[in-house]
């Protein structure tokens, strides 16, 4: 067992795991293979670094924490680590995946960065959040706006539950990984992403049924007829519709 204490500078949220065992468990279920390249957000201790370097991947950590970050570069001469904000961070043009154990405060600030773009060659991630920010984006219902946005590409699950116990210092709530696999087939053309957000945006801002709000790119009589086709209520909120809803109800706007 490996048990490390958080550095003064650390990032708000930030807990390490507390076991290698565990760490090399959660490698090898994110199917980590030989020569691929893996950014870890938030490398802090190097308990999930050290797994990765061992599932044979390339490695780039990004820590926020210059005396973590210092830290990792004299422990793990194989790894590129950068000192650096992940919400903010240029992310590799090679195709990658991303295996982290994020800090629970910046973690949608962080998933909001790296799937802003869907063009972003990223293969999947594989990320420890806290459990309420897992299981309220892995819902089908009620959907939010960021899990529709980012479902048009890629399928979102939760795939393991993780007592606080399991982190030092113990976060007051549980976590979740939280994971995010590219589709074979995208919902939306990533050409029009930037569309579809506003699309999104515009439909999640109203506070009544979205038949009211959604012009001038569909007319209330539009979304009245297409609401049995898509298999949602005519007086539907924007929560109410899954992704697939959402992503039809933005090919017929375009259609238009």
């Amino acid at each position: 067992m490996v048990v490390r204490t958080r550095s003064a500078g650390g990032a708000s949220g930030q807990h390490f795991l507390r076991s290698s065992r565990l760490a090399a468990d959660l490698v090898s279920d994110a199917e980590v293979a030989a020569d691929e390249l893996i950014v870890e957000i938030g490398g802090g201790t190097g308990v999930l670094t050290q797994a990765i370097l061992r599932a044979g991947a390339v490695v780039i950590a990004i820590e926020r924490d210059p005396v973590l970050a210092a830290g990792l570069r004299k422990r793990f001469r194989d790894a590129e680590v950068v000192t650096g904000d992940a919400a903010v961070h240029a992310w590799p043009e090679a195709p990658f995946s991303v295996v982290a154990n994020l800090p629970f405060a910046r973690s949608g600030a962080i998933l909001a960065h790296l799937l802003r773009d869907p063009g972003l060659p990223l293969r999947r991630a594989e990320v420890i959040v806290q459990w309420e920010f897992a299981a309220k984006h892995a819902a089908v219902w009620p959907a939010t706006l960021r899990s529709t946005y980012w479902r048009a590409w890629y399928e979102v699950s939760i795939v393991r539950r993780l007592d606080r116990t399991a982190f030092v210092p113990p976060p007051s709530v549980d976590a979740a990984v939280l994971r995010l696999t590219r589709r074979d087939r995208p919902r939306v053309p990533t050409d029009v992403h930037e569309r579809y957000l506003a699309f999104l945006t515009g439909a999640f801002a109203l506070r009544g049924p979205i038949r009211g709000g959604l012009r001038p790119m569909l007319s209330p009589l539009q979304v009245k007829r297409l609401a049995p086709v898509l298999g949602f209520r005519p007086d539907a909120r924007a929560r109410d519709l899954d992704a697939e809803q959402w992503a039809r109800l933005f090919a017929a706007s375009r259609a238009q």
